[in-house]
């Protein structure tokens, strides 16, 4: 059994000895643009996926959004997902989603913080006056000329601005500012492996050897045509 085993890796051998390196090219060819389409492929299920995490999201529905982000998270740490990703301007390939906010889910508990600070309008100890009242004396106004609703970000920007302009009191523990989250902690991206063992994954690696084998063939061309012509100016 071992015998066959033997004589069939040796002419399997054989038989790619035989292969021109310019076959090897023909081949290598379209194994690419397979490569590519795996790839492609793989991209546009991370994009359907993450676009669900911001469907739940919109729809305020949180338990959606956990499991929603739990899928995404399991694709792409077992999926090779190649990715642009623009910042400032500037485009850059990543493995991964790039980094995606969940706006909504940050609205709904900065405005919670807003509500309870309006809540504690009528008392507040704070030694710089009523710094809540100052506050939305001034963002009320703002919000009327420029259309923004209560949960609009301008409308949050406006009351963080103002807060921080009153120096905070170490006995006063209801400072919005501190408790308006930080939007980092609504901040996802997660990375993909370089190589993974799927579709994609086999076809990058086929490449890789394929393109070895054929530059490894043409330096051994190089290297016996260089031998054979100092040979013959020898001779």
């Amino acid at each position: 059994m071992g015998g066959k085993l033997s004589n069939h890796i040796k002419k399997a051998l054989k038989n790619f000895r035989g292969i021109r390196t310019w076959q090897l090219a023909l081949i290598l060819i379209p194994l690419v643009f397979v490569t590519a389409t795996l790839l492609r492929l793989d991209h546009i299920k991370m994009s359907h996926l993450r676009a669900a995490v911001l469907e739940a999201d919109a729809a305020n529905d949180d338990a959606a959004i956990q499991d929603s982000l739990a899928k995404l998270q399991d694709f792409v740490f077992s999926h090779i997902v190649v990715n642009v990703v623009e910042t400032n301007g500037i485009q850059s390939i990543v493995f991964g989603t790039g980094p995606f906010y969940l706006e909504q889910q940050y609205l709904r508990a900065a405005n919670a913080a807003i509500e309870q600070a309006e809540s504690q309008l009528a008392d507040d100890s704070n030694p710089n006056g009523n710094i809540y009242a100052a506050a939305q004396a001034v963002c009320r106004p703002l919000a009327i000329a420029n259309g923004w609703a209560w949960n609009s970000q301008g409308y949050l920007d406006c009351w963080t601005t103002e807060l921080a302009k009153y120096p905070a009191s170490e006995s006063l523990d209801t400072n919005l500012a501190a408790k308006i989250p930080s939007t980092e902690l609504y901040r996802h991206n997660y990375a993909s492996p370089v190589w993974a063992p799927t579709w994609a994954g086999w076809a990058i690696l086929a490449c890789i050897i394929l393109f070895i084998v054929i530059v490894i063939r043409f330096i051994i061309w190089v290297v016996l045509h260089i031998a054979l012509f100092f040979s013959k100016e020898v001779a």
